[in-house]
């Protein structure tokens, strides 16, 4: 069964080494403060919109931290080590980060994580292609014509790295070294990102109070991640079926169903009302 091959993305001039995971992630970000940038000032806190450049490097900060550390933690690997992030470690990272920055800005929490969550959507959905791009984050072994082979990625979809570092131990009959087909994950997650980022852009003139869109991304990003586990490579399904990403998508599905529920109102909020510098078409 034929099935695509890629080849990791990465431009070199000189010394300096960039990978399509690098530019991903700086586009995501840029991306990022750009929508929630944007809708701020839609909505008329133009005072908000104004500090996006610090709560972004925060972002990026607490982001990055967040997910090598919950990559060490679950992996025991180097800090330094180049590769190793995890989104749910990255996206708790991102929020304390820049809750701490809100509080010290005096800007409400919930003002920002109302637009947040446009935000991180559109940004997830970029920082995705890098996954694709370095060939990390692949799924399982899978026998379709539109499988992808990463016989470059990091590591390559072998059958020793299948057996040995996801735990399919019914691929070890096979030559060691043949590069399989998998389900391309990275795209099929950069699709549903979309697809979160459109519902979240049509609902962003709700009427309810300031949280409650971001309760809605809770929801959908905790969806989102657990449906597509089934189908990476992971050896960490430490409960039954479940791996420890989706027992944590559970837990922000929960907590996004309880925050959504908690900030909804019917009366007309100030967080989706134009101000007068929005109101013109």
């Amino acid at each position: 069964m034929p099935f695509v091959v890629q080849h990791p993305l990465i431009y070199r001039f000189g010394p300096v080494e960039i990978t399509g995971f690098g530019v991903a992630m700086l586009l995501a970000f840029i991306i990022a403060q750009l929508v929630m940038t944007a809708e701020l000032d839609r909505r008329g806190h133009d005072a908000a919109a104004g500090t996006m450049s610090d709560i972004t490097v925060a972002a990026v900060i607490g982001g990055l931290l967040g997910a090598k550390l919950w990559y060490v933690l679950l992996t025991g690997d180097n800090i330094f080590h180049r590769g190793g992030f995890v989104f749910w470690g990255g996206l708790l990272g991102g929020i304390a980060s820049t809750f701490a920055v809100m509080r010290w800005k005096k800007i409400s929490f919930w003002r920002i994580a109302d637009v947040g969550g446009i935000g991180l959507a559109a940004a997830y959905a970029v920082g995705r292609t890098g996954c694709w791009a370095v060939g990390d984050d692949y799924g399982r072994p899978w026998t379709n014509r539109f499988a992808v082979a990463f016989p470059e990625g990091a590591p390559p979809s072998t059958v020793h790295n299948m057996a040995e570092l996801f735990g399919l131990k019914s691929l070890e009959n096979r030559p060691p070294l043949e590069v399989l087909g998998v389900y391309p994950t990275q795209l099929v997650e950069v699709a549903l990102a979309l697809l979160m980022f459109g519902v979240l852009w049509r609902l962003r003139k709700h009427a309810h109070a300031e949280g409650w869109l971001f309760g809605v991304y809770c929801m959908l990003a905790g969806a989102e991640r657990f449906t597509v586990e089934f189908y990476r490579a992971k050896d960490d399904r430490l409960f039954g079926a479940l791996t420890l990403a989706q027992v944590v998508a559970i837990v922000f599905i929960a907590a996004g169903a309880i925050i959504a529920a908690s900030f909804r109102s019917r009366s007309l909020s100030r967080a989706s009302t134009p101000g007068p510098a929005a109101a013109a078409p």
